[in-house]
């Protein structure tokens, strides 16, 4: 869940000391002085371990502290990381991976064969633990065909497995991750203080010599998004993602503004076992009411990509455009409701996370255009730990406002509207979905594949299984003295390509 968001803000925060120094003077040059920068986020980690992290949030940060057998470049090409070079088998069922030499993980011990084993093994649950990433499933078995060539077997033909294999490789024989956590990334783990900060330094024996260039970055978490623009005015932050378009024009004349696709698919999330919002005829009202034209212009400045489905574009051919399914329609909405029996409306409640100021904008116009057709909404903001615990975990709400993000494998975001996917928080059934999602899943035909996915997507615009809004435009202010910032086909800020010029 991404993202997120881009935003949509997604889940972030901001930071403002370095390592041992306040931050940095109002003109950064004590930041330029330590080649350190601190980076704003909006949401606390929720958790160190890399194979236990389940919000966009946390990995986008411990993206640079660890990496997988592959990771995506910025053209979302996925391109050889700790492994040098793979070959996937015609029938889609061999993954065969060639590892890097002389890797060394962050506590000086080099990477092995039996370490990504051990890594694979522990998310696909055969270590007496539950299954932690849902694709491995399909693992019949990893094999250790020498001492730098690992082979991974599946049950069945998958040919979107290699979208997971970004998956941390961590050291076998090391206890110690959900504390101090060690990878194999550009940064090594300093410390961590929970609701403040999360701090690293330059791992000098990283295997891409060239990287990183700076020498410390911290990570502050600053849920109070009011305090944003002030703390960046006084020097204290060099970047901070996701911000507002009116957060972003106030500070376009002292930091560069740097602009993107946040790949998350931000929506109105609806609990569709509700007693009225399980009813398809409300959901359908609900999108016709919803203007998204007006929501971009006031919360993003007219900018971002608006959205019919749970995909983005930066799925490429597996998206499929759905933006026109519904067109604001008062009267037809109106209709609708008056069809589902609710001609007099009905009110519900829209729980956000208060730290994403994106979301809560969102949420507050979303609020207007409803009162047009009869609805009454009201938003109750929560924190991010509440909303972890009550929203996605525990399904107790009625509709909620976040964007979600996804590994780059379609089947990843298509997952969570599975009937018995644990992650299914909107709680959709259709057994037609789930019938298609499984021959996508299946195949080896790549137009075949991306036919059914199109599929998929018209059935949850059908559906409306949620009020999909858009892809939000990731806004990042980063300080003027800084250049290289990169934006990515999925939810990661990469401190490796930053560097002062």
């Amino acid at each position: 869940m991404k993202k997120k968001t881009l935003l949509a803000a997604l889940m972030l925060t901001m930071c403002a000391a370095l390592f041992g120094c306040a931050g940095g003077s109002k003109d950064g040059s004590s930041s330029k002085e330590n080649n350190s920068i601190v980076v704003g986020i909006q949401n606390d980690l929720d958790s160190l371990d890399p194979h236990l992290a389940e919000t966009a949030g946390t990995r986008e940060v411990m993206y640079n502290v660890f990496e997988g057998l592959v990771k995506p470049d910025k053209d979302g090409n996925l391109v050889s990381a700790l492994a040098s070079d793979y070959k996937i088998s015609e029938d889609g069922t061999v993954y065969t991976f060639t590892l890097r030499e002389n890797v060394k993980f962050h506590n000086g011990a080099m990477v092995t064969a039996e370490d990504v084993k051990y890594s694979i093994e522990r998310n696909a649950g055969m270590l007496d633990q539950p299954l932690l990433v849902s694709a491995f499933d399909k693992i019949k078995s990893i094999n250790i065909l020498d001492d730098s060539t690992i082979e991974v077997v599946l049950s069945e033909a998958d040919t979107e497995f290699i979208g997971y294999m970004t998956v941390a490789i961590i050291p076998k024989d090391y206890t110690g991750q959900a504390s101090a956590p060690v990878g194999t990334g550009p940064f090594r783990f300093v410390s961590y203080t929970p609701q403040q900060s999360v701090k690293m330094e330059k791992f000098t024996d990283y295997w891409q010599k060239e990287v990183p260039t700076l020498d410390k970055v911290e990570f502050r978490i600053v849920q109070n998004t009011d305090s944003v623009i002030l703390d960046m005015k006084a020097g204290s932050i060099d970047v901070y993602p996701y911000l507002t378009d009116s957060q972003a024009a106030e500070l376009a004349g002292t930091f560069n503004i740097e602009a993107g696709n946040s790949n998350l698919a931000q929506a109105l999330y609806l609990n569709n076992s509700h007693e009225i919002l399980g009813n398809k005829l409300v959901r359908q009202a609900l999108c016709y009411a919803i203007d998204r034209d007006e929501i971009m212009s006031i919360v993003a400045g007219g900018k971002g990509t608006k959205l019919g489905s749970a995909l983005y574009s930066g799925f490429g051919r597996y998206y499929k455009d759905l933006s026109g399914k519904y067109t604001c329609d008062v009267e037809k909405a109106k209709a609708l409701l008056a069809e589902a029996g609710y001609a007099d409306g009905f009110s519900f409640t829209i729980k956000i996370p208060s730290n994403y100021q994106f979301h809560v904008s969102t949420g507050e116009v979303i609020v207007e255009q409803l009162k047009k057709i009869g609805v009454t909404a009201s938003i109750e903001l929560i924190d991010w730990t509440t909303w972890l615990e009550d929203v996605y975990t525990n399904r107790k709400f009625e509709a909620t406002i976040i964007g979600i993000d996804a590994k780059l494998a379609p089947s990843d975001m298509m997952l969570r509207y599975q009937s018995d996917f644990s992650k299914n928080f909107c709680n959709y059934n259709n057994n037609e979905y789930d019938e298609t999602l499984a021959l996508a899943m299946g195949t080896t035909d790549e137009n075949e594949k991306a036919q059914y996915y199109h599929k998929l997507q018209e059935l949850l615009a059908e559906d409306a299984a949620a009020v999909y809004i858009m892809d939000p435009p990731t806004l990042v202010a980063v300080n003027k003295k800084l250049t290289g910032f990169t934006f990515y086909p999925i939810f990661v800020q990469d401190m490796s390509t930053l560097r002062f010029q």
